[in-house]
């Protein structure tokens, strides 16, 4: 099959996009806002996007409560949600007022972070802290514009010792969760390696 992106007319019934581009790892934005009041939400459009500096992004529609608290206080971490996580992951991602704090919702512990203010969740593999560095709204040809995507540097890492062997990160002991389309979600716990060509 074939269909203009620009019109979106492909006959099926629900936009087969997000089912392509799969899959994409969760970004598990936790933040504080100006009042102290932690927020924790999953972001699926979120990705590691430079190695010098460490730079990761997220991006949602509409200016949700993570943006405003990272550009506000200048402030993030991204917790990395595993197999373990999956439920209050889930759960975190309810739609609620800015005074919520999800995670009291989603009954998670916290721990704190050493770099920056926000908190981060108990138990997942992995953490990083992040300065927020800026805000580009995503503006299509025809001027649309509902999503934006932040940017931020990552300044402290947390890895779980349990996910580290021989000096690596074991990515597939993590079971990292990752959003295919719909609400279909997979977990990495099998790898396989192939070696570039000289």
């Amino acid at each position: 099959m074939f269909y203009e992106a620009e019109t979106n007319k492909h006959g099926l019934k629900h936009d087969p996009f997000k089912a392509l581009v799969v899959p994409r790892p969760i970004g598990w934005i936790s933040t504080l806002d100006l009042n102290g009041v932690s927020n924790l939400a999953p972001y699926s459009f979120f990705n590691a996007v430079s190695t010098d500096p460490h730079i990761v992004m997220f991006s949602s529609a509409g200016r949700k409560d993570s943006q405003r608290n990272a550009e506000e206080t200048g402030e993030f971490v991204c917790n990395l949600a595993g197999w373990e996580q999956r439920e209050k992951m889930n759960m975190s991602s309810s739609t609620v007022g800015p005074e919520v704090d999800e995670f009291v919702l989603s009954g998670l512990a916290t721990e704190p972070s050493r770099m920056v203010k926000p908190l981060r969740v108990e138990g997942a593999p992995a953490h990083l802290e992040c300065v927020y560095l800026k805000t580009i709204e995503l503006v299509g040809r025809d001027g649309r514009h509902s999503y934006d995507m932040v940017l931020g540097e990552v300044v402290g890492i947390h890895i779980d010792d349990r996910f580290i062997a021989d000096g690596m990160v074991d990515s597939a002991a993590m079971k990292p969760v990752s959003r295919l389309g719909y609400m279909d979600y997979a977990v990495v716990d099998e790898i396989f390696t192939m070696k570039r060509p000289r």
